[in-house]
């Protein structure tokens, strides 16, 4: 069969066209082999909560071997999160010119495995490198996975790209994990990791079933959203997303609590749920959440009394904005779990970043307030 590659080395870019679906682009395969073209530079989160080895000789998947990456989960930066670029060059975030064209790829394959085999990975990524930023050389696209629940042994994973524009990807390979999803910490193994043209693959249709989990749990790979978008006086509030002392089900609920001290002046604090995680509408990844009719949601105070100013869901605005809002408020908490619904009849859900929000203020709490929130689910007919 014939085979057409065309390789440009213009400006430090470097351009892969292919048209044979028998080719493969390695993101890794040996610790230091030349087929190699990403490098594990690019580390986010909490930093101080990964270490790696990409040259680590534990039985790996094939060759001599693997990566291991090593998840404490322990929050050094205080971000409950963490992940590691592979990217071209290294330590390169959009500011470089050094993507490559892998149009004519639509898939990512790897291999994975844990220590104990209840690992998780919050998210793999490919693309996503400086998207919704002002950096001079984004990537042309941006897809992700998961959670992906591990098992002790190697097994394959993939990605589909089918339908994305991969012709400019700087940040080749991407994983994530989360403290949440991650008690305890956790390692992971790594390998063959590589591009490839799969014919029978066709562009993934994002179809929703209800009932859709803001918050199910805090180790629960059915959470969509990640309560990343502090507002306001974000020193004020601390939330505890695996609290075991009082779910109303399941073995953990999320703990709130907010100071009132005015840390940054401005006398008011709120969380958005968002996804991807930060993402305040400068990035593509909201849900499609049409057929949904109704946010339901279960939430009390410590001592009762506890007045939250808005519960809503959507509201977000950027260049990937929320495709519409709704909310109920003021709330004044209970002692008691009470089960609270946003009606969301008529509605645009279309487009969803911020699957759920809480805001309050030191006026109507001027000695702070702690509360509790639980099963946080979009629900349908």
């Amino acid at each position: 069969m014939k085979r057409i590659l065309i390789l440009l080395l213009i400006s430090g870019i470097v351009s892969l066209g292919y048209a044979q679906e028998d080719k493969k682009f390695d993101v890794y395969t040996d610790g230091n082999s030349p087929s190699n073209h990403y490098a594990p530079s690019g580390w986010m989160g909490d930093v101080g909560d990964l270490s790696l080895d990409d040259q680590n000789m534990e039985e790996p998947a094939s060759g001599a071997t693997c990566i291991k990456i090593v998840y404490s989960g322990k929050r050094t930066q205080g971000r409950a999160w963490a992940g590691i670029y592979w990217q071209s060059p290294p330590n390169n975030w959009g500011n470089r010119k050094g993507g490559f064209d892998l149009t004519g790829f639509n898939k990512l394959v790897f291999k994975a495995r844990g220590q104990n085999g209840t690992e998780v990975i919050n998210k793999v990524k490919v693309g996503g490198m400086g998207l919704g930023t002002e950096v001079a050389f984004p990537d042309s696209g941006e897809k992700e996975a998961g959670p992906i629940q591990l098992t002790s042994t190697w097994q394959e994973y993939s990605v589909n790209l089918a339908g994305l524009d991969l012709s400019y990807i700087s940040g080749g390979f991407c994983v994530m994990f989360s403290a949440d999803q991650t008690v305890g910490g956790a390692t992971v193994y790594l390998d063959d990791i590589y591009y490839l043209f799969d014919p029978t693959l066709e562009p993934e249709s994002m179809k929703i079933g209800f009932p859709f989990y803001v918050y199910a749990d805090g180790s629960s790979l059915d959470n969509h959203y990640i309560p990343s978008g502090y507002m306001g006086d974000f020193g004020d509030v601390r939330i505890n997303v695996n609290y075991k002392g009082s779910a109303y089900s399941g073995s953990s609920c999320m703990k709130v609590v907010y100071t009132a001290e005015g840390t940054q002046g401005a006398r008011w604090s709120g969380i958005y749920w968002q996804n991807p995680v930060n993402n305040w509408g400068s990035r593509d990844g909201g849900f499609d959440l049409s057929g949904a009719t109704k946010l339901t949601f279960w939430a009390k105070g410590e001592n009762g009394g506890e007045r939250i100013e808005e519960f809503k869901m959507g509201g977000i605005m950027g260049e990937y904005s929320d495709s519409d809002s709704a909310g109920i408020g003021p709330v004044v908490l209970t002692k008691d779990w009470k089960q609270y619904t946003i009606d969301l009849r008529g509605k645009d859900l279309s487009y969803v970043i911020g699957g759920f929000c809480w805001t309050t203020n030191a006026d109507v709490n001027p000695e702070g307030a702690t509360f509790y929130l639980d099963e946080i689910k979009y629900e349908g007919q």
